[in-house]
């Protein structure tokens, strides 16, 4: 698609449709959520009949359960593979959303994850 300049009171625009805008939309958010540490992965784009790919999905929701709960109990990514007795870059890469865990490397987590809730809640209640 060829570029179209227009000069509105001496500034100048391109113009693109529509559609490439809202694309342009996206890649420039997703690239600013790669940027930050606390971005939550995003979900894989549903194709034209609304169908998203299941494996990546599920890392991806996988990936934010962990950071929400996470963030809930009050633990970094570090504190929680202390707790979990799983390396710290496990779980970066598990929150990423680009990795799939094993049913073994969950199940540490959400122990890890239920005993840092509980002991929050204790901590708050009395």
């Amino acid at each position: 698609m060829a570029e179209q300049l227009v000069t509105i009171k001496g500034k100048r625009y391109v113009m693109v449709e529509a559609r490439e805008l809202r694309r342009l939309k996206r890649l420039a958010a997703q690239a600013e959520g790669a940027g930050r540490p606390d971005a939550m992965p995003q979900y894989p784009p549903a194709d034209k009949h609304g169908n998203r790919p299941a494996v990546e999905y599920a890392r991806v929701s996988i990936a934010r359960t962990i950071v929400e709960d996470r963030k809930a109990a009050g633990l970094s990514q570090q504190e929680l593979a202390r707790l979990a007795g799983v390396r710290q870059e496990t779980i970066s890469r598990l929150e990423s959303g680009k990795h799939s865990p094993t049913v073994r490397t969950v199940e540490k987590i959400d122990r890890a994850l239920q005993t840092a809730k509980r002991k929050a809640q204790a901590k708050k209640g009395g």
